[in-house]
């Protein structure tokens, strides 16, 4: 496939993912301030913490290693090899949901049954729907290596959504049910999402499309372990870069989820403080999981096909560099302003959106300075996804090796550094400890790219300069909002609201008239590879 073709289809299956992403965040909020009036919460924070954080682990141990390994390079392979690989995820879920389980239940402290009733059973149902979530990786992986957008949307969509009608139904009828009611919400969702997976396989294989396409699996039982005669049962470059990832993923799941593995392990805040941090935490996650994420994961199957791990920029074919180089640098610009966006507006506006979300048991208390925080946090998560996922889709096994090492040595730090911030002020500690750990990992990542592409033209890095005139309407729109927000937020009544979200727009507008008109290659570049398809449907 030409470099050409894979970043059009990556481009789409990135603005797919972020226009499902709006969708989760939506229902999803939508349904923590409905449940928010119906439950404790103390219930909230061991679901959206404890309980999550077991599925998420389990999850990411036994399967992020996998799909980075199975995802690099060209999607002509030995698939048979492959997939056979994939499927020891299934065996790995299993041990981790048992280890793990065993923690949940007998070394973590058990919530007061008469506050949260049945933690056992939400225990057992969580790892048991990540092993069932296991089940559909190599359809998973399939779909992703041949950018199956529509498949992703659907089958996502489909079960967020049944999960989330059930959860309304028995919150309205069986409140006391306790964490029954998410037991099942989340049995539900994995599976509904496994089953969309598996029917459209059984559709499209051996279909006129799928041999139109040369898809390299014909048969569905293709997709069950198989032994290969006279060869050997996976690819053993596969496993050992699997091996590598897997390292490297235990460190990152600690880093990524390092506040709640302290909350969960050292007890530095209660369940009810765990659930307001929660809350906050996604609400501050919006734009970060919506669009972020799925550019990172798109993005990562681009660099990935077009770039060849392991190769020095000067043994690469040189129109390929050239794409990946332009490609990198605009996917930078791109973040960055969302980035320095939601940093300069979230400040004034942290409070106002708390209070109309959830109320004053969000708005008071440390409920906005989290938000502000958070607000700041997302600029380095936005660098840090696009970095890392150059790099990681880059490195060969012996660079991968020794930033596990990195790694291993960040983890460390940042867990010391989030104990000490969070007895010193409290749960904002925890947000100021993720910045830090963003940060040396950007540092690392740029310095990687920089070192990469030396020795060529390419200098993709400038993509983290936005133009002096877009920095000073930045400045300018931070002092008057937060002018704003002193004389006309939140106390003062709603016609003094609706004062301080028209300054809000007013400069916001500003904002995105001066970055149409100073940052055009990027407007022609989400214009011509994020929007095209959506344009030419209105036309």
């Amino acid at each position: 496939m030409a470099a050409q073709d894979v970043l059009g289809q990556t481009a789409r299956l990135a603005s797919s993912s972020a226009l499902l992403q709006v969708l989760f965040r939506v229902v999803t909020f939508g349904l923590n301030a409905f449940t928010l009036r119906y439950l404790s919460r103390e219930l909230l924070g061991v679901v959206n913490v404890r309980l999550t954080l077991l599925y998420s682990t389990v999850g990411f141990l036994a399967r992020e290693a996998f799909r980075r390994a199975c995802l690099s390079g060209s999607a002509k392979r030995n698939w048979t090899k492959t997939i056979n690989l994939l499927w020891l995820t299934v065996p790995l879920g299993v041990f981790w949901s048992l280890i793990l389980g065993l923690v949940w239940l007998y070394l973590l402290e058990v919530p007061d049954p008469s506050v949260v009733p049945h933690y056992q059973a939400g225990v057992v149902a969580f790892g048991l729907s990540a092993i069932i979530e296991l089940l559909g990786e190599p359809f998973w992986v399939l779909a992703q290596a041949h950018l199956f957008v529509r498949l992703k949307v659907i089958a996502e969509s489909l079960s967020v959504v049944s999960k989330c009608i059930l959860t309304v139904t028995l919150v309205i009828l069986y409140p006391h049910w306790g964490l029954y009611i998410f037991a099942l919400a989340q049995l539900l969702y994995v599976s509904v999402l496994v089953a969309c997976y598996v029917i459209y396989f059984v559709m499209f294989l051996g279909s006129p499309e799928a041999t139109k396409k040369s898809f390299p699996v014909a048969r569905m039982k293709a997709l069950l372990p198989s032994f290969i005669e006279d060869d050997t049962f996976v690819n053993w470059k596969e496993a050992r870069l699997t091996w590598s990832f897997f390292k490297q993923s235990f460190l990152k799941q600690i880093l990524t989820e390092g506040e709640r593995y302290m909350m969960t392990f050292l007890n530095v805040l209660n369940f009810g403080d765990q659930g307001v941090y929660d809350i906050v935490n996604n609400l501050g996650s919006l734009v970060a999981r919506f669009i972020f994420l799925p550019i990172e994961e798109s993005f990562y199957v681009f660099f990935a096909k077009v770039l060849e791990r392991g190769k020095t920029v000067k043994d690469q074919k040189q129109d390929d560099v050239a794409m990946a180089a332009n490609v990198l640098e605009l996917l930078l610009k791109f973040v960055l302003l969302i980035g320095l966006t939601i940093t300069v507006f979230g400040y004034a506006y942290s409070q106002l959106a708390l209070d109309i979300y959830g109320g004053s048991m969000l708005s008071s208390g440390t409920g906005p300075d989290l938000l502000r925080c958070y607000s700041l946090y997302v600029l380095f998560l936005a660098v840090n996804g696009v970095t890392e996922c150059f790099t990681f889709a880059l490195m060969c096994k012996e660079e991968v090796d020794r930033y596990n090492f990195v790694m291993l040595a960040l983890s460390f730090i940042f867990l010391c550094i989030s104990y000490f911030l969070t007895h010193w002020y409290g749960s904002v500690g925890f947000i100021l400890a993720n910045c830090f750990n963003m940060g040396i990992r950007i540092a690392h990542s740029t310095h990687y790219i920089y070192h990469y592409f030396r020795e060529s033209s390419h200098r993709p890095l400038t993509g983290l300069l936005p133009s002096p005139a877009l920095l000073l309407v930045y400045f300018i729109s931070a002092v008057v909002t937060a002018f704003s927000e002193v004389l006309f937020c939140c106390d003062k009544g709603w016609m003094a609201r609706l004062i301080h979200i028209s300054m809000g727009a007013l400069c916001l507008a500003a904002t995105l008239v001066t970055m149409f008109c100073t940052e055009t290659k990027l407007i022609h570049f989400v214009r011509s590879q994020f929007l095209s398809r959506y344009l030419k449907k209105g036309t």
